[in-house]
């Protein structure tokens, strides 16, 4: 039985969810090289141990092991994507996404059993790329990702030796932004539920780890000339916190990931050597005020160059961090945001996927 996802390949996680289901997959999009590793205690859940051998016709190197997810965050020769990178053409990014199809196809018992000891696991993927990446890179990407995959768990909990075939039969790929609007527009049975987005001029600002995009959407369809993407994200004002946090207290965070585990969880007091703490907060609340004010600057500025846009609404993994900050930066100009901000592609990525499937709706 194929399976119907909706997958975010996102520079900071991969997140993914099944047609049905409400409780999606996210994994750090970061590695680490992958070695026989010395367990002195397994992990409880196979999620925080991602130890994979993957083959894919679509990577450069095939055969080799690695470390995902939260098993690389603390690793000191992890990866993690930087501004030069193109999730559409990057490695690191199809190793993730190939890993969390791999885990959802055996966690889900989503699948068939192929030949010999190996499962099998079908897709029709939705996915999407940044504005700027998508009318020069969309087919490349729908082709790296289209055809079969296969994915061994080595050390993993509960998955150990378990290599399962991820066959990827079609992909419909969107742009980020005006796929989470139209998620917002629309129930899961693809019937309109907010008539002023479905209908209206909508403007869109999605902050992401690399990216900002400003797509343009007009009664559902994206504005070629007016929506533009830029090449910045939360990301640069993350790396701003850990080398100051560095050369301030000496305290060094193995990567981006484990910072934003650190915000999310409000959790703002680092140990010193020795038992001393200290509070780092006024050092994120100096580089969020500074990310807020460069994003209300590029909000205006699309908002000029487009008054006929009704309504500006500001979303993505980025706009749940900065929310506060930018609602303090914004004074007088009203934005909207919206729950589950950095799902709403993930989510409008499966329904784009479904309506295409259904050709009841063109987006």
């Amino acid at each position: 039985m194929i399976k119907l996802a909706g997958i975010d390949i996102g520079n900071d996680s991969i997140k993914l969810v099944l047609d049905g289901s409400r409780e999606p997959l996210v994994i750090p999009n970061i590695i680490a090289p992958g070695y026989e590793r010395h367990i002195l205690q397994e992990e409880d859940s196979p999620w925080k141990a991602l130890d994979v051998m993957i083959y894919s016709p679509s990577l450069s190197q095939r055969n080799q092991r690695y470390f995902v997810g939260q098993l690389a965050l603390e690793h000191e020769d992890n990866l993690e994507l930087e501004d030069t990178d193109n999730k559409a053409i990057s490695d690191q990014s199809l190793i993730v996404a190939l890993t969390a199809l791999a885990y959802q196809g055996l966690a889900g018992q989503a699948f068939n059993t192929g030949y010999g000891s190996m499962d099998e696991v079908e897709y029709t993927l939705g996915t999407g790329l940044p504005v700027r990446a998508f009318a020069k890179y969309s087919q490349q990407f729908e082709q790296r990702l289209l055809g079969e995959h296969e994915v061994t768990f080595l050390s993993t909990p509960h998955f150990h030796n378990r290599k399962i075939k991820v066959s990827i039969r079609k992909v419909a790929v969107s742009i980020e932004g005006a796929a989470a609007m139209f998620h917002l527009a629309t129930h899961d049975s693809l019937l309109v539920k907010d008539e002023e987005i479905y209908n209206g001029c909508i403007g869109v600002c999605e902050i992401g780890a690399l990216t900002t995009d400003f797509p343009v959407i007009k009664r559902m369809a994206i504005d070629n000339h007016f929506s533009h993407g830029e090449q910045i994200g939360i990301a640069t004002y993350l790396d701003a916190v850990i080398r100051d946090v560095e050369d301030a207290y000496g305290y060094v965070f193995p990567s981006r990931a484990k910072l934003v585990q650190r915000i999310k969880n409000r959790e703002f007091a680092i140990q010193l050597l020795g038992e001393g703490q200290v509070d780092i907060r006024p050092i994120v609340d100096q580089h969020f005020r500074r990310a807020a004010l460069r994003m209300i600057e590029m909000i205006r500025k699309r908002w000029r160059k487009y008054p006929d846009i009704q309504c500006f609404y500001v979303i993505g993994g980025g706009a749940s961090a900065l929310k506060p900050y930018i609602q303090e930066a914004a004074g007088s100009l009203k934005l909207r945001f919206a729950g589950e901000s950095e799902f709403l592609n993930m989510y409008g990525y499966l329904k784009v996927a479904k309506s295409r499937l259904s050709q009841t709706v063109s987006v």
